[in-house]
C-alpha cells in the first residue's frame, strides 16, 4: 500500500523531496494544495491553511525541536499525533556553541579584544574556576548533549528541570521553587527551555536579577524567553557582565535593535544548531515505520506542556 506524505516547508521544500523520497520509497510526495487527505505531514513553519485543505489521517512530524510554530496553527487537528526531532545532528552543534561561549567568557576573551582594539597589553587575573558555575536551563536531549560537553572543562555544573532528575556529575535543580536558587550558582548561564505561554517573557527584570553580578546570559532556544529591554537594561547597570545571543523575537533581527551595537553582546544569526537534511530525514523515516507497524516512535509532543 502506497502511503501520502504532505511535504509542508515553505521555499525549502525542494531540498527535502529528493532525500524523502529516497529513505520512503514506499511513499508519494504532495506539496500543499495538490490533495484533500494524506496518511503524513512533514512541516516546518506551515502555511496557516494547510491543516483546512487537507485532512491528515496518521501523524505529523514537525521538521525541528521546537514546535511552537506548529502549535500555534488554528487548524491543526486535535486528534493527530504530532512528533518532533530530538536530535537529527543539533545537539553536538549546541554542544559545540555552549562550549565555546562559556571558554570564551572564563578566559575574558571578549575583554582581550576591546584592549586589542585599544592598543592596551593588559593581562587580566585568571577567574577562579572552581567558583565559575556553568548552568543548563532545560534537561532535555540538548541540554544533556551541552553538560556533557562542557563536563571535561572540570566546572561546576548545574542543571534545572521542570521534575527531579538525576544526571552525573550535576548538582540538578527541579521546579519552579528552586529556580532562583539554580540561577544564583550561574557565572554561565545556557538557556534551552522550550518555547511555551509558561515561559514567554521568562527572563525578564526579575528573573535576571536572580543571576549573581557579573554573570553571562546565553540562549540557544527561542528569543521569546528575554525581554529585551530588561536584558540591555541589566547589561547597562553593570548587573550582567554580557550576553550571548542566537535566537530572536524577530527574525533577522532588525538592524535598528540595541543588540548590534551593543559591547557586551554578542549575537549570531540563529545558527547555533541547523537542522542536518540527512539526520532528520533518517529519524522521520523511521517515526513513519515505527507507526506503520503498529509502533509508538519517539518525539510525540505533549500539547498541554508545549513541546
Amino acid at each position: 500500500m502506497t502511503l501520502s506524505v504532505l511535504l509542508d516547508i515553505a521555499a525549502n521544500a525542494s531540498r527535502w523531496q529528493a532525500p524523502f523520497r529516497t529513505a520512503l520509497p514506499e511513499a508519494r510526495f504532495h506539496l500543499p494544495g495538490e490533495i484533500d487527505a494524506v496518511d503524513y505531514v512533514i512541516a516546518w513553519r506551515p502555511c496557516a491553511d494547510t491543516f483546512r485543505r487537507t485532512r491528515v489521517r496518521k501523524a505529523i512530524f514537525n521538521l525541528g525541536a521546537g514546535v511552537d510554530a506548529l502549535l500555534d496553527v488554528a487548524d491543526l487537528p486535535a486528534d493527530i499525533p504530532v512528533y518532533r526531532l530530538l536530535d537529527a545532528g543539533m545537539a553536538s552543534q549546541m554542544a559545540e556553541y555552549a562550549v565555546a561561549t562559556v571558554l570564551r567568557v572564563y578566559r575574558d576573551f571578549d575583554a582581550y579584544a576591546g584592549q586589542q582594539r585599544a592598543v592596551e597589553w593588559r593581562p587580566r587575573e585568571r577567574r577562579d574556576k572552581a567558583s565559575f558555575g556553568v548552568g543548563v536551563l532545560g534537561l532535555g536531549v540538548l541540554g544533556r548533549a551541552v553538560i556533557d560537553a562542557v563536563a571535561p572543562f572540570g566546572f561546576p555544573l548545574y542543571g534545572h528541570a521542570r521534575t527531579p532528575c538525576s544526571v552525573a556529575g550535576v548538582e540538578v535543580f527541579a521546579g519552579d521553587a528552586s529556580l532562583r536558587a539554580f540561577l544564583a550558582r550561574c557565572q554561565v548561564c545556557i538557556c534551552l527551555l522550550p518555547a511555551t505561554a509558561a515561559t514567554r517573557d521568562f527572563f525578564g527584570r526579575e528573573r535576571l536579577s536572580w543571576l549573581p553580578r557579573g554573570a553571562h546570559l546565553v540562549n540557544l532556544a527561542r528569543g521569546s524567553l528575554v525581554v529585551d529591554e530588561d536584558l540591555v537594561a541589566a547589561l547597562d547597570s553593570g548587573h550582567l557582565g554580557g550576553a550571548t545571543l542566537d535566537v530572536f523575537r524577530q527574525e533577522p533581527l532588525p538592524a535598528a535593535h540595541p543588540f548590534w551595537h551593543h559591547p557586551r553582546v554578542t549575537l549570531t544569526p540563529h545558527v547555533s544548531a541547523v537542522t542536518r537534511i540527512d539526520e532528520s530525514v533518517t529519524q522521520i523515516a523511521a517515526g513513519i515505520r515505527a507507526i506503520e507497524a503498529g509502533g509508538e516512535p519517539p518525539g510525540r509532543v505533549d500539547r498541554a506542556r508545549g513541546y
